[in-house]
């Protein structure tokens, strides 16, 4: 290298500065390349990351969530970062953009694949993020049962640790439910958690792969739940009521101006995770006609 203007004892000097300030350079790029590679999202933090935005609604994925702030905690993410990442699942949510929201849409292709994963088989990913989250919490599953709705589970055959990853489960599916439908009774309209339960639509001992799929859940209150539960009230394909004509003949006045009036009426669909006609058309046919048969033979 020549430098005609310095001086022939200065060359050298020149020359390795040259050299140094050539090296830093690489090597600030080097850093910054590193750090992009050591910032990707994990397979498991993306699970977490899914696995809370089933359960949060749209309106909530901020930062100053304590929720998104504890699981950022957890995972080595800063909480904008993490609520970023939500609201980049939203934009593949085609429940959210289709009502016109698109989230930040810088979805990765892994963001993709997980929530491709979870739609296949919500079953075992909520399992797994359940067992994620508990090894990162040193807890073994413990909740409060307040929050977990009842459904027919036998719990004789099975140890307390294995009782505690079943009501995570639960409390999943009724945390995705109610949050799809913004804490609201989809029929009456009562808003009171105490009072709201995630209904299976297909019944939870028939349907172990669709047990944890929130598109498998209405938020019901507890006696529009019995209602449906019992087969007195079902859904039709465009989500009407429909109610039973033993309900219908019912001389219950609360009945009547409580369940029986909703015959016909729309329900309130949630923001996300729609139920399928497939659904609704199994629950008429196993639950509501089953029932309406049992009652009719009983007259």
């Amino acid at each position: 290298m020549f430098f005609p203007s310095t001086p022939e004892w200065h060359r050298p000097v020149a020359i390795a500065a040259v050299f140094v300030i050539t090296f830093r350079r690489r090597q600030l790029l080097t850093n910054r390349w590193e750090t992009v590679i050591n910032n990707r999202w994990t397979r498991d933090q993306l699970k977490l990351a899914f696995y809370l935005y089933c359960q949060l609604p749209f309106g909530r994925l901020h930062q100053y969530n304590p929720e998104i702030v504890e699981l950022s905690s957890l995972i080595g993410r800063t909480p904008s970062a993490l609520a970023m990442k939500l609201v980049n699942i939203a934009s593949i949510d085609p429940a959210i953009t289709s009502t016109g929201r698109s989230g930040l849409g810088h979805a990765s292709a892994l963001d993709r694949e997980i929530w491709e994963q979870f739609h296949a088989d919500w079953e075992a990913l909520a399992t797994e993020c359940a067992v994620l989250k508990a090894k990162l919490t040193e807890d073994r599953y413990v909740i409060n049962d307040s929050a977990v709705d009842d459904v027919e589970t036998d719990y004789s055959a099975i140890d307390q640790e294995a009782i505690g990853l079943v009501r995570v489960k639960q409390n999943f599916f009724r945390r995705a439910v109610l949050s799809s439908y913004r804490g609201r009774c989809c029929m009456s309209g009562v808003s009171d958690s105490r009072l709201l339960v995630a209904s299976h639509i297909v019944p939870w001992s028939q349907d172990r792969a669709n047990r944890l799929n929130p598109r498998n859940g209405l938020c019901l209150s507890a006696i529009h739940d019995k209602a449906f539960d019992r087969g007195l009230i079902t859904l039709s394909d465009d989500h009407r009521v429909v109610v039973s004509a033993a309900l219908r003949r019912s001389p219950d006045e609360f009945l009547q101006e409580n369940l029986v009036r909703l015959d016909g009426q729309v329900i309130e669909l949630p923001e996300r995770f729609r139920p399928t006609q497939e659904f609704i058309a199994i629950h008429r046919a196993t639950v509501f006609e089953r029932d309406l048969m049992a009652l009719n033979n009983e007259s």
